[in-house]
């Protein structure tokens, strides 16, 4: 049983070296989208027997799949941001559960903060209902109940091995057998969404994704997008966007469209001044076409 970790860093400073010391002793190909803060000198200096990719930035998934392409012999892919790290023996044992459920596509571990908290990362398929009550801010009214908040699985305490829709990207064990049959990541995807894709299209060929809490690695979360005037928000909603159109039609896409629209103009007004300008922008977007314009629009 062979696993290759694949590492997709665009100035990764300071957590990719905490992150590649983390995966020492395993094939480890770094996928870099252009680097100007030391990343890549870090890398050739401090781990040279990883394996460096230098490519144009075309998104998460396409580095993913750079990565993947590069180690065809690799029984699993561990697929990790540059901002999270394994803790103890995590990988072994998303392996040994992955071994023993043969049908299981993908396994996550149970993502930590930096200070040791929970990091939500069990994630329900978006409806318009589900978004809705992220939006329009619903689950604020029952953030444990399932019916208003199973976007981000309400009620679940992340303490248990769950078959799930989704997982969050930030580290995930891929058995190869199942991409040969589904596919790589949908590079159509830039940031955002790609894994909610990637684990549908799983689910649909019958493999499973599945939560597996006795692993766990540390999630800084946003460290290399996260900003005052965040310009990468306007991608989750056009992730969001891209999947709706793609796996429930453009019909319903179109009026998620307009709930986006309607739940960004309201936060433009009840946020913090400090945030408005990108629940604006986004909102501007989102008025300038049709949802099929936007898919086609350049970023």
């Amino acid at each position: 049983m062979t696993i290759t970790a694949t590492v997709v860093t665009y100035n990764g400073l300071p957590w990719i070296e905490r992150c590649l010391e983390s995966l020492d002793g395993y094939e480890t190909i770094v996928v870099d989208h252009g680097s100007t803060d030391g990343t890549l000198e870090l890398i050739r200096e401090r781990f040279p027997e990883a394996t460096l990719i230098e490519q144009e930035n075309l998104g998460l998934g396409a580095g993913f799949n750079r990565g993947m392409r590069a180690a065809p012999d690799a029984d699993y892919y561990l697929l990790i941001n540059s901002d999270a790290w394994v803790v103890a023996d995590a990988v072994e044992r998303l392996a040994r559960f992955a071994a023993e459920h043969p049908r299981a596509a993908v396994v996550g571990p149970r993502l930590l903060n930096p200070d040791g908290s929970l990091q939500r990362s069990v994630r329900g398929f978006p409806t318009l209902w589900r978004l809705a009550t992220e939006y329009l801010f619903l689950r604020k009214l029952a953030p444990r109940s399932r019916a208003f908040n199973a976007f981000y699985a309400g009620g679940f305490e992340h303490d248990q091995v769950r078959e799930v829709d989704f997982l969050m990207a930030a580290c995930l064990l891929v058995r190869r057998e199942a991409t040969e049959e589904v596919g790589l990541f949908d590079e159509r995807y830039f940031m955002f969404s790609e894994e909610v894709d990637w684990c549908y299209r799983f689910r649909k060929a019958g493999w499973s994704v599945v939560f597996v809490p006795e692993a766990e690695v540390v999630h800084v979360g946003g460290a290399s997008w996260k900003k005052e005037f965040d310009p990468m928000f306007r991608e989750q909603v056009r992730g969001h966007l891209r999947f709706l159109a793609e796996h429930k039609g453009m019909k319903e896409a179109e009026r998620a469209r307009l709930l986006f629209l309607a739940g960004l103009r309201l936060r433009a007004w009840v946020f913090p001044s400090s945030r408005r300008a990108t629940y604006r922008h986004a909102a501007d977007w989102l008025s300038s076409g049709s949802v099929a314009s936007l898919l086609q629009s350049g970023r």
